[in-house]
């Protein structure tokens, strides 16, 4: 592969939450109705030059599991699916993050879109790791990284936070 395609394409909906170390996107290849492989392929060859280790999905169900791993990104998934699961599941997701971030592994956080499910998830995780104070501080930060505001949706995620990393076993 020669010219611009080489180093693959950008996913969608790309930002970067701290620069060189988090990331959030749509889901490599395009949301569930518009999945394609080849994006997908593109895309995860374009993570994998940008120097990203690792994918972690918040996707209600994981697919397509094996082509992170085909193309040398480790992955995890975390079903936030609600109910009362739904603390223990973020927790998970925030150590790992916290994990991979402490050890110099890029991620690349994912949905099937950058919904307000994922910036909640991103808010949360600010609140976490304690980079920002408060949750209203977070949600305003947030709102203004990503120029919209954060529904329903992803204010629930805000509304049991797990205990922050100090506390976490």
């Amino acid at each position: 592969m020669r010219g611009k395609w080489a180093a693959g394409i950008e996913p969608r909906s790309f930002t970067w939450i701290y620069k060189g170390i988090l990331a959030v996107s749509e889901r490599p290849g395009g949301s569930t109705a518009v999945h394609r492989r080849v994006r997908r392929d593109e895309e995860l060859l374009w993570l994998k030059h940008q120097g990203f280790g690792r994918v972690i999905s918040i996707l209600p169900e994981m697919q397509n599991l094996s082509a992170y791993f085909e193309h040398g990104l480790t992955a995890s998934h975390y079903a936030l699916r609600g109910g009362p699961q739904q603390r223990d599941v973020l927790e998970a997701c925030y150590i790992d993050l916290a994990n991979s971030m402490n050890t110099n592994v890029t991620v690349l956080l994912h949905g099937d879109e950058v919904s307000d499910r994922l910036l909640g998830v991103i808010a949360g995780y600010l609140v976490w790791t304690k980079q920002v104070p408060t949750v209203p501080q977070a949600v305003a930060f947030v709102e203004r990284l990503f120029k919209r505001s954060i529904g329903p949706d992803g204010r629930t995620m805000l509304f049991d936070l797990p205990d922050g990393p100090e506390k976490a076993s």
